[in-house]
């Protein structure tokens, strides 16, 4: 029986001084395999690699070979879980909204930047009268949906069915081909 062996089979007997050894000699070799495979948590793995060796190690035949065998075979299906894992979700980053190039300005931020150039008038003029007050009320004066019921003397839903029509009417005013239109003619 060589130390190993030995070492194992205190620790099957619960030896903590056991299993710290196994762990010493195991876990660089095993995170190392973790590594070279592709884990991209080869720490995280090795700790959970343990964590599922450990309870079993006194089920383990063939001495410290077996629990090497063991331990290897927890730490490759862990890698193939993983591996699996990764390929039913993709790889995700976080969403930077300044670093998303397909982003365009809304609506209501195009027309506030009308506003500094003082095209906001104009184009607002484009609007039928009632959806003009309320996408001035709403945008512009910050009123709530209710507020601008009670200003107009409309109901809320009626309030909120022009807002969406007045937005739709100056996201296609003020989207970039009306605009090449608009420089194009003249205007």
């Amino acid at each position: 029986m060589t130390d190993l062996d030995a070492v194992t089979a205190a620790a099957a007997a619960g030896d903590a001084r056991a299993l710290e050894t196994i762990y010493r000699a195991l876990a660089p070799v095993v995170r190392g395999y973790l590594a070279v495979r592709g884990s991209r948590d080869p720490d995280g793995m090795t700790n959970e690699v343990f964590l599922q060796v450990v309870p079993r190690i006194r089920a383990v035949h063939g001495g410290w070979e077996g629990l090497r065998t063991l331990t290897f075979s927890v730490a490759h299906a862990r890698l193939v879980d993983e591996h699996r894992q990764r390929a039913r979700r993709p790889d995700t980053t976080a969403y930077e909204q300044g670093a998303d190039g397909r982003t365009a300005p809304s609506a209501e931020q195009s027309a506030l930047e009308r506003v500094a150039a003082g095209e906001l008038a104009e184009v607002l003029e484009l609007l039928p009268d009632q959806q003009r007050e309320v996408i001035v009320l709403r945008v512009l004066a910050d009123l709530s949906v209710r507020q601008t019921a009670e200003t107009l003397g409309l109901s809320e839903p009626a309030v909120k069915k022009m807002q969406a029509k007045g937005l739709a009417a100056l996201r296609a005013l003020l989207s970039p081909l009306a605009l090449v239109d608009d420089r194009q003619q003249g205007r």
